[in-house]
């Protein structure tokens, strides 16, 4: 067990750099311990809440956290992730996470493509919101944003993982978020999916808390260490390793189904 807790430890400190929880990545590496799929995704929800907490405070400090944005666009995220943990033994796992490595792999070639300067639509439309936050601005489409986030949480519960993976280019690519806000805001909302995620595999019969613990405060300390990374890391270089590990994730949730 100590082996794996050094390496989510070293995970923690990757994906709080890139805003995603890095669920897949902690549900494999509890998977090869022996734990079943399910207690698995029960417990990679409990690291993912703490790693996450923990970066989304360095992100807060640095007022890099819209918090408006976040309470608008994760409430759906949040409400599927607890029907989809506790559902998720009506599934098969290998099904949810070949569809959602597919899905990464488009989240991910989607962050290497260069993001041009949009003019900022500042008129009143339906569905369409401007934000000004700090320097920046920008207009987040509720069209889009809203059902992409709600089929996320739905996935990510089932999974025990985060749903960063594609709240970051949902916010870069589709809304204008600068990426260090992007990567602040997804910690805050990667915290609350988890925390949803998290109670419908309790309430599932799915969570021990005691083998929980220890990996959890290395998700912790790596959490504090990725968010001081993020702060100093230029953002464009984020948002390349924000595409390849998100392409590593994908390869890793694909060989593990095909391995089950």
């Amino acid at each position: 067990m100590l082996i794996v807790t050094l390496v989510i430890f070293a995970i923690a400190i990757i994906m709080t750099m890139t805003g995603r929880g890095g669920g897949n990545f902690y549900v494999l590496a509890l998977v090869l311990t022996g734990l079943s799929m399910h207690e698995a995704a029960a417990t990679g929800q409990f690291i993912l809440m703490s790693s996450a907490l923990a970066g989304m405070i360095i992100f807060h400090k640095k007022k890099l956290v819209d918090w408006k944005l976040a309470l608008v666009i994760d409430p759906p995220t949040d409400i599927m992730a607890l029907v989809g943990g506790y559902f998720s033994d009506y599934v098969s796992g290998t099904t949810l996470k070949l569809v959602f490595s597919g899905l990464l792999v488009i989240a991910g070639f989607l962050m290497l493509k260069k993001v041009e300067e949009r003019p900022i639509q500042t008129e009143k439309r339906f569905g369409y919101w401007h934000r000004q936050f700090g320097e920046a601005s920008y207009t987040v489409n509720l069209w889009v944003a809203i059902p992409v986030c709600a089929v996320v949480g739905l996935f990510s519960g089932a999974l025990g993982i985060s749903g960063g993976s594609f709240k970051v280019p949902l916010m870069v690519l589709f809304c204008g978020v600068p990426m260090g806000i992007a990567v602040g805001t997804s910690s805050a909302m990667v915290a609350a999916t988890a925390l949803m995620g998290l109670a419908g595999h309790w309430a599932g019969g799915h969570f021990d808390l005691q083998t929980a613990l220890l990996p959890a405060a290395a998700a912790i300390a790596g959490g504090v260490i990725g968010g001081k990374l993020a702060v100093k890391t230029d953002k464009k270089k984020l948002k390349v390793i924000f595409a390849y590990t998100t392409l590593a994730a994908a390869l890793f949730m694909a060989v593990n189904a095909l391995l089950n």
